[in-house]
């Protein structure tokens, strides 16, 4: 919402057409919805952060792809049982995407940052997560867009891809990795240009920089990242699940002042909007997939009240 919005949620689009916005609780609202049609939609300059994990490999959530994962054989999603003696989730990889595959990602992030240009406040920020083989991807687009890069977020995590010798060989090349073991995912952030000096973006549009964790402590581009938590996963069991500690610490950044609303347009089982509502703020998601809506309107209040 804008300077001018009242403490009530003002939905930036009308209500109307599928996928209805659901009012769960004064602080966030979701939709089943298609977000590139919402973006088209929603109002100039009404949002004032975005932070979202989407599905930047685009094939991965394929039916085909996800029908693999679910029976645990092949695909984009298949990964070695264990690596050293540890079980490790599926997760996509990004390797096997082909030219086109990449054509399509850049078409996907080309769109989707031209729409956000559009909605978002000025001095907005958006916290977006990637893969260090296809950032510069995500990142182009954003810049094409006119989007300010501000940093790119350290997020440490150790049970990510990578460390494996040569498939069929790992006798024969035991002191051999293929490609280094990941220890870390990348979460761009970028900015819509300010009007004027930051602080006179602060006054007007409540944006422009980012909430400190105390009046002596600045928010950090390193933050340390467990996976999400057993009960996290049973709650909300998403390919792509990102844990509240994490989260809790973006949406907090996202709105320096703890004003405007928070924008999660591919939000999966609702995590971002679990981590707002339990630090007290704004926010609205968006889902295309059926499945996910209905987990997330399952998940986010159950998600909201964990301890972390």
């Amino acid at each position: 919402m804008s300077s001018q919005s009242t403490p009530q949620m003002h939905l930036p689009v009308p209500r109307r057409g599928r996928g209805i916005l659901k009012p769960v609780s004064s602080r966030y609202e979701i939709r089943h919805i298609d977000a590139f049609d919402w973006l088209r939609e929603c109002k100039a300059n009404s949002i004032e952060a975005v932070v979202t994990d989407p599905p930047y490999g685009l094939v991965e959530y394929t039916e085909k792809e996800l029908q693999k994962r679910q029976n645990g054989r092949g695909g984009i999603w298949r990964l070695p049982p264990a690596f050293d003696g540890s079980k490790r989730m599926p997760l996509p990889r990004f390797t096997v995407l082909t030219q086109a595959d990449q054509q399509l990602l850049r078409d996907f992030f080309n769109r989707f940052a031209g729409l956000l240009e559009r909605v978002m406040v000025p001095g907005g920020h958006v916290f977006i997560a990637t893969n260090p083989l296809i950032s510069h991807i995500v990142y182009d687009s954003f810049l094409k867009a006119q989007f300010e890069k501000r940093a790119e977020i350290i997020r440490t995590v150790y049970t990510l891809r990578g460390g494996d010798r040569p498939k069929n060989a790992h006798d024969e090349f035991s002191e051999v990795t293929v490609m280094p073991k990941s220890c870390w995912e990348p979460w761009g952030l970028f900015r819509k240009p300010c009007e004027g000096r930051v602080q006179d973006n602060l006054r007007k549009w409540h944006t422009g920089g980012l909430r400190r964790i105390s009046t002596t402590e600045p928010f950090k581009d390193l933050i340390t990242s467990s996976p999400a938590k057993k009960k996290e996963r049973e709650i909300a069991p998403h390919p792509s699940l990102k844990p509240q500690c994490f989260l809790r610490q973006i949406v907090r950044a996202s709105l320096p002042l703890g004003k405007g609303i928070i924008l999660d347009p591919f939000m999966g089982s609702g995590s971002t909007m679990a981590a707002a509502d339990a630090c007290g703020l704004q926010s609205i998601g968006l889902e295309v997939r059926q499945e996910y809506f209905a987990m997330a309107r399952s998940a986010i209040p159950r998600l909201s009240k964990l301890k972390v």
